[in-house]
């Protein structure tokens, strides 16, 4: 019998979470409108400080206002409970204390039945871990996630919430990027897209701007030309980088039309530039899960570096989209698959199915409950899909080799 509900929304911001959570709570007060819900503020944070909104009759008879924004109206942060020293530091729990046991004593406390976590991996396997630690003190407790990530790296499923907006987004910010090419002459800009492990959405993102260049009328006459504004490059975490083959490649491009645009994934060149960190005896910024923190060692001003001289360029522009990508509210794609995922989502919970809720690669892409044990991030991106060979073939760069890490 489940009577509350907990949500929570964790880790950096997608553009799924406000619809997410807005398709559980109608999902909720069309099946079971009598269940109470409440939404930890600032996810695990929340839990952990025991600070929740509660889902109150008006906001319910709203819910489909939260499909039209972005960000996360209950907010993120990123927390490991398996990480006391890092959650001591930040004063969420006491010097000693097992996180595990004040989440579980908090979730007792408020009586919750069911724990919805929108997130990536690391929210997820969290709540795995959180799920197992109750169950070893007989207390039941349904975990239902939801796959958030625009890098779309979530093994075993195959389309994460957002990516598809995010990618979109990407694509609309890199035609005001790179209007800027003849902002000076031998111009050489980077736009930097994220993506840690899994280049899908700088693919992905490379692909959307295309397809708009593609819509678009030019007049080359007056200097209006589509080659001005191509893709020239686009690396991936994936594929290696021959940077003397490239330098060749885009020295060409340079000379002919006067600017080269690239498209990079974030996670590319990453362990060039820790090692070269490492080498200088400096200290590599790491968050509370492991993680390498890409925005403090900046890979777009290192491929900068790396170019700039190389391809004689007068004019370099570093631009991330990320932060624009990433906080814009679902596209009508994305809000199909949301209501899809939250449907089941809250159908799961309702009959003790504990999982992550995503189309099973490894099961013909069936929208499932997915056990934690299978979840994983890094799901690297298939350098042979065909959309994306067609892609680089389009713009006249090779097909990588897969990098070695």
């Amino acid at each position: 019998m489940v009577n509350k509900v907990a949500l929570l929304t964790a880790g950096g911001f997608a553009p799924c979470l406000s619809s997410a959570i807005g398709g559980l709570i109608e999902k909720y007060s069309q099946v079971a409108p009598d269940v109470e819900i409440i939404a930890y503020e600032y996810g695990y944070q929340g839990l952990l400080a025991g600070q929740s909104i509660t889902v109150t009759p008006e906001v319910r008879a709203k819910a489909s206002v939260l499909h039209q924004y972005g960000g996360s109206p209950v907010g993120n942060s990123r927390v490991k409970l398996t990480n006391a020293a890092d959650l001591v530091k930040r004063g969420l729990v006491a010097e000693g204390a097992d996180p595990l046991v004040a989440a579980t004593d908090r979730l007792i406390a408020d009586g919750v039945d069911v724990l919805h976590t929108i997130g990536g991996d690391d929210t997820n396997t969290t709540a795995a871990d959180l799920a197992a630690h109750l169950a070893k003190h007989d207390y039941p407790l349904t975990v239902v996630g939801l796959p958030k990530t625009i890098d779309n790296d979530v093994v075993p499923i195959k389309q994460s919430l957002g990516a598809w907006t995010a990618a979109e987004q990407g694509a609309e910010f890199a035609q005001n990027i790179i209007a800027e090419h003849n902002s000076g002459s031998r111009m050489l800009i980077i736009h930097e897209i994220m993506g840690r492990h899994c280049g899908w959405l700088a693919a992905a993102t490379a692909k959307a701007y295309r397809i708009w260049l593609d819509s678009r009328e030019w007049l080359p006459e007056i200097g209006l030309d589509r080659r001005e504004w191509d893709v020239h490059a686009l690396y991936l975490p994936e594929g290696d980088i021959d940077l003397d083959a490239e330098t060749e490649r885009l020295t060409a491009v340079m000379d002919q039309i006067g600017n080269v645009n690239i498209f990079l994934s974030e996670g590319a060149g990453v362990d060039s530039i820790v090692a070269e960190l490492e080498e200088a005896g400096a200290d590599v910024p790491r968050d509370p899960f492991g993680h390498v923190k890409i925005d403090k060692i900046n890979p777009g001003a290192w491929f900068g570096d790396q170019f700039a001289d190389r391809l004689g360029a007068q004019k370099v522009m570093i631009q991330k989209s990320g932060y624009f990508s990433r906080s814009a509210a679902a596209n009508e794609e994305d809000l199909a698959l949301i209501k899809q995922m939250t449907d089941l989502a809250v159908d799961c919970a309702l009959r003790g199915e504990s999982g992550v809720i995503g189309q099973d690669e490894e099961n013909g892409d069936q929208l499932s409950a997915i056990a934690f044990d299978r979840i994983a991030g890094g799901k690297a991106f298939d350098l042979s899909t065909d959309w994306y060979v067609d892609l680089l073939g389009a713009i006249g760069q090779p097909v990588p080799t897969p990098a070695t890490h």
